[in-house]
């Protein structure tokens, strides 16, 4: 069904509310405001001008755990951005004041949150230029209100694995470090092996770098079966990953030895 159609069949509804219908927050329905608001997965923020549809989108998405929030403009918008934290922005492109190409660059240079844009003109150059500007993905009206939801979950399941594989491997220097296989990656593929205390170590170091931490805080974050509860242990750990970067134990540029407080990781270019 289109949205128009969906729109016509909502219209004919009696007293139908757009929104979540508020509840009572009496001790009798403490348990379901908790359970209603677990149900919620996504939250999504719509800046249409429209409102019906604006409201028509914000009671379909909340069949598919979407709870949406509808803003008018640009000025709203930013609002409710700092009011709350959205998951992805339906961003329309025919806005009052400014436009959604102007909020896309204005979105995309604040965070990296998914955007997806919506347009009722066909120009191909629109679509380039959104694209360009950051949007992750576009839709032309009318469209399927059932394909809007579809699109949402791609972009998001895509967002959320990016950042999953980032997370799992993380550069600094010239070395990357697999947090799955617990492994360093050299530039020229070269494949070197950790230790589970030489990699809880070295994600710490990476987790904190540039600070001074001392034995204590490395023997914490490090400690395991095969290690011993002693500072000296920390130096010898310490002294196997430097080998293991190529690290000179005489004059080091990654793990730096601070007389009498500790070590501090120096790498370059973290992420």
């Amino acid at each position: 069904m289109g949205l128009g159609a969906y729109a016509d069949r909502h219209n004919q509804a009696d007293d139908r509310t757009m929104h979540t219908p508020p509840v009572s927050m009496n001790d009798e329905h403490k348990g379901s405001v908790i359970a209603d608001e677990k149900r919620w997965n996504t939250r999504a923020l719509i800046v249409d001008d429209d409102v019906p549809i604006r409201e028509l989108l914000i009671d379909y998405l909340a069949r598919f755990n979407i709870l949406a929030t509808g803003v008018t403009d640009g000025a709203a918008m930013r609002v409710a951005m700092q009011a709350e934290t959205f998951d992805v922005v339906v961003l329309d492109l025919m806005l009052p004041g400014e436009d959604g190409l102007s909020l896309c660059r204005w979105l995309r240079a604040e965070s990296d949150i998914p955007i997806l844009m919506l347009t009722a003109r066909c120009e191909p150059t629109d679509r380039i230029i959104g694209l360009e500007l950051g949007a992750d993905d576009y839709m032309s009206k009318p469209f399927e209100p059932r394909e809007l939801v579809a699109r949402i979950q791609t972009i998001l399941r895509r967002v959320r694995d990016d950042r999953t594989e980032q997370r799992a491997n993380i550069r600094f220097d010239n070395w990357r470090l697999n947090s799955v296989l617990r492994q360093l990656v050299a530039d020229d593929g070269l494949v070197v092996p950790l230790s589970n205390a030489e990699f809880r170590l070295l994600w710490v170091f990476i987790e904190r770098p540039r600070r001074v931490l001392s034995r204590e805080q490395l023997l914490d974050a490090a400690r395991g079966r095969s290690i011993e509860a002693f500072d000296r242990s920390i130096d010898l750990l310490v002294s196997r990953l430097r080998q293991k970067l190529g690290d000179d134990p005489k004059a080091p540029q990654l793990i730096k030895t601070v007389r009498g407080e500790g070590y501090l990781f120096d790498a370059r270019d973290i992420g």
